[in-house]
Formats: C-alpha cells, sequence, structure tokens
C-alpha cells in the first residue's frame, strides 16, 4: 500500500493537508513500509541528496515515488537553508510543494533548470523511458527538455532491459480530442499493436489531461526495436501533442532495491 493511498484512507485530501500533518502520517507509514515502498523512498532520498545544491532550479516530477523526493527535499531545505525554487510538472506536484512550504516557481520566470527528478513507469537498457501513466507526460516531458540534468527515481519493478517487459499498459500519446480516430488507425496501421483511448474511473467518459487534451494508450508490438525513429514519426501525426516516449532524456537513474540498496544507470 502506497502512501498516498494511506493518505487517502485517513480521509485527508491531498491538495489541503498541512504540512504537520503529513509529516505526522509520513513518519507513521515510513516505519512500516513494505520493500517496495522502501524502494523508492531510497531512490528518492539519494537523488535528491546527490542532485539537488544551493541556490538550485529543480523540476518536481509526478507519482508516488516524488512524494518521498519533496519531503527528504523539505528536509534539506529546512536543515540547511537551501535556497531552491520549485518547477511542478503537475497539480500533484504542484500542491506537495506548496504543501511542504518550498518555493514554487514557473517556466515564465525560471526557464532554465538545474536539473528534474521524476519517476517512470518503465526504463530501459539505454535510458530510455515510459512515462505518463498518471497522465502528466506533456508537462513532464517540458519540465525535463529544460533542465541541465533529468534524473529518474524509481523502484526495482520498473528496470528493464526492453521496454514493455515490466509495464504492461502500453505507451500514452496525447492527442487532440478531434484526431484521436485518426491517430489511433494510423499507429496501429504503420506500426502494429493496438491503442485504446484512456477512459476515466470517477466520471463517463475518458481521460480529459490539464491541457485539454485525451490519452491513447499504445500496446505496441514487442519487436519494435528503433524507438527514436518510431517515436519521431509519431510525433509527426497531425493532432498528436506529445508521446510518453523519453528518448535520450535521461542523465541517470536511480533504482532502489528490495534489500534497500541503490543501484544507478546511466
Amino acid at each position: 500500500m502506497m502512501i498516498l493511498k494511506t493518505l487517502l484512507d485517513t480521509g485527508t485530501r491531498l491538495d489541503i493537508i498541512s504540512v504537520r500533518r503529513f509529516n505526522k502520517i509520513f513518519r507513521e507509514y515510513s516505519g512500516t513500509m513494505g520493500p517496495l515502498e522502501s524502494a523508492k523512498k531510497a531512490a528518492a532520498y539519494k537523488a535528491i541528496d546527490e542532485y539537488v545544491k544551493d541556490n538550485n532550479v529543480i523540476g518536481i516530477g509526478s507519482g508516488s515515488t516524488i512524494i518521498y523526493a519533496v519531503h527528504r527535499l523539505a528536509e534539506r531545505v529546512k536543515e540547511e537553508k537551501l535556497n531552491v525554487v520549485c518547477i511542478p510538472t503537475s497539480f500533484q506536484s504542484r500542491q506537495l510543494i506548496v504543501n511542504h512550504r518550498l518555493t514554487l516557481g514557473d517556466l515564465e520566470t525560471h526557464p532554465k533548470l538545474d536539473c528534474a527528478i521524476d519517476g517512470a513507469d518503465e526504463v530501459d537498457s539505454e535510458l530510455n523511458l515510459i512515462k505518463g501513466g498518471g497522465g502528466c507526460l506533456l508537462q513532464e516531458k517540458i519540465i525535463a527538455s529544460c533542465a541541465d540534468h533529468f534524473i529518474v527515481i524509481a523502484d526495482y519493478t520498473k528496470n528493464s532491459q526492453r521496454l514493455g517487459e515490466q509495464y504492461k499498459k502500453g505507451i500514452p500519446i496525447e492527442v487532440v480530442p478531434m484526431a484521436y480516430v485518426p491517430i489511433q488507425r494510423r499507429i496501429e496501421d504503420n506500426y502494429g499493436g493496438s491503442l485504446e483511448i484512456r477512459m476515466a474511473k470517477a466520471k463517463a467518459g475518458p481521460v480529459v489531461t490539464d491541457n485539454g487534451n485525451f490519452i491513447l494508450d499504445w500496446h505496441f508490438p514487442h519487436e519494435i526495436t528503433d524507438w527514436n525513429k518510431v517515436n519521431t514519426e509519431i510525433l509527426l501525426i497531425p493532432g498528436v501533442v506529445e508521446t510518453g516516449l523519453f528518448i535520450k532524456m535521461a542523465k541517470k537513474a536511480f533504482f532502489g532495491m528490495a534489500d534497500g540498496s541503490i543501484m544507478e544507470q546511466s
């Protein structure tokens, strides 16, 4: 059970939770977490400790592992009196920044970032990523592209030799709503596999991103190997806004392992 679920089970909404309340739940939960959550925490702490310095501008990613990263960042800011500006990739990460009383910024005032720290749905042996399981792929890729160093934090289940080995939910593709059917058919005709429009769970109809778009999840053929070529070609299809393929963008990945150790990939 993840810490985010724990927060929800207590009846506390993440967007209104106080820092004191969050820290209390975090400490209680940290003492009883299983190997998967311990792995996420270890990877997040390692990245924050190694890559965050005073007077840095940091991109803050989305997802369950980022909760640990923001908590560690808040600890360091308080203990070391760091001057750090945080640029969020999503509503979730914005609320985490605000609730931890960290300095919130944006790309208008800080277009160049020292590093961006984010999770991933899967990382292959060449540091290619699948991201976007939470629907924030466009913002995440923009932030990552503005950073001098894009650092990935994940648990051991996200580490694969090739894409699709571990992650079975497909590659997210954010599309303009009016074009989703032609895009779906074109990708299936050109590359194979199948695409499904992502449907919402708490509302009728498709998931709508923060940018007002739909998401197609592409269950791709496993024989694809040239992801740079495929990604470039898909991005040229009219109506495609962005893909969840992050190709040659990550500088390093920290994987928390089940035994508490950290595996680094660069």
